[in-house]
């Protein structure tokens, strides 16, 4: 079994005027992780859209030395971005289709992501999002330290740093055995 991970797809992450923008490189993979997304819920796949949740009054977040404040919880940079916005709303109410807010850079970290996947029998998580080199990068480890098959869908994820996701994409096949799409 298989499972989408859609990742930190957000105003604050994708949109020109997004505090911490990949800006043009996060734009043009919209119509790609756009169509992954549709194409895993219309076959009843998992999809999880896990999603940065900063608090601005949080003083001790690690994130608050390294960034400028983003994804601010009930803010519009922390809605999700263009087109993918209205497939969430259209299928949020299915089962299969799953928010989750986290605080670190790993979808796992801190949440229930493991539990929900392995309550289901996931073997397999889809990686799609932002940023390749850092919340993507860091959720394929703790995947694959938790005995996950990566699969990254190179098309559908992003970063504002081209060295960086240039070495994630071959770290993700060299260290972890991640395929890459």
């Amino acid at each position: 079994m298989k499972a989408l991970l859609s990742i930190d797809y957000t105003n604050d992450f994708v949109a020109a005027e997004g505090s911490l923008t990949t800006g043009v490189a996060g734009q043009v993979i919209e119509k790609d992780l756009v169509r992954l997304t549709k194409e895993f819920i219309d076959a009843g796949e998992f999809v999880v859209f896990a999603i940065d949740g900063h608090d601005s009054k949080d003083q001790y977040h690690p994130e608050q030395k390294l960034f400028p404040p983003h994804n601010l919880v009930g803010s519009q940079g922390r809605e999700l971005y263009g087109s993918l916005a209205a497939v969430y709303e259209k299928n949020q109410s299915k089962s299969t289709v799953y928010w989750i807010d986290k605080r670190h850079y790993s979808a796992f970290s801190g949440t229930d992501l493991d539990i929900r996947l392995r309550e289901r029998g996931i073997t397999e998580v889809h990686l799609t999002g932002v940023c390749t080199d850092i919340c993507v990068l860091h959720t394929a480890v703790d995947a694959y330290n938790l005995g996950y098959q990566i699969v990254i869908h190179e098309k559908a994820v992003a970063s504002f740093d081209q060295t960086g996701h240039d070495w994630a994409l071959k770290h993700f096949k060299q260290s972890l055995g991640a395929t890459l799409l």
